[in-house]
C-alpha cells in the first residue's frame, strides 16, 4: 500500500515538473505588425531611458511586447553616465533623434503620431 501511494506521489510531482516546463517554455508571440513598428522607432532612433525598477518602464514595455526587443532602450542602471548627459530625470523619457523630450509612459498611439511610425 506504502510503494502505490508513493509511485502515485512520484508520478504527479513529475507531472506538475512536466506541465510547468512546459508552460514556461512556450514560444513568444511574434506580432509582425509590432514588430515593424518597433524597428520603424529604432530606425528613426527614437530611444527610451529607463530603469529596471521603474514601474512605468515595465508597463511601457509591456505595451510592446516580444516586439521592445527592436525598440531603442538605455538601462539608466547600466549607462549612468549617458543617462547624465542627456539630463534624464524621470522615467522613462523618450528622446527622438532631433533631441524632442517626451516624460512618461506614451501610448502606442501617441508614439506613431510622434514619430510618424505606422502602428
Amino acid at each position: 500500500m506504502n510503494s502505490k501511494i508513493i509511485i502515485i506521489s512520484l508520478s504527479l510531482v513529475t507531472l506538475l515538473l512536466v506541465a510547468g516546463i512546459f508552460l514556461v517554455s512556450k514560444p513568444p508571440k511574434i506580432n509582425p505588425a509590432l514588430d515593424a513598428f518597433a524597428k520603424c522607432l529604432s530606425e528613426k532612433k527614437f530611444t527610451m531611458y529607463g530603469a529596471y525598477w521603474c514601474p512605468h518602464c515595465q508597463a511601457q514595455k509591456k505595451l510592446f511586447g516580444d516586439s521592445f526587443q527592436y525598440v531603442p532602450n538605455v538601462e539608466c542602471t547600466q549607462q549612468v553616465d549617458l543617462c547624465l548627459e542627456k539630463k534624464i530625470e524621470g522615467y522613462p523619457t523618450w528622446i527622438a533623434s532631433d533631441g524632442a523630450r517626451f516624460s512618461g509612459q506614451l501610448t502606442l498611439e501617441k508614439i506613431s503620431e510622434i514619430t510618424q511610425c505606422k502602428l
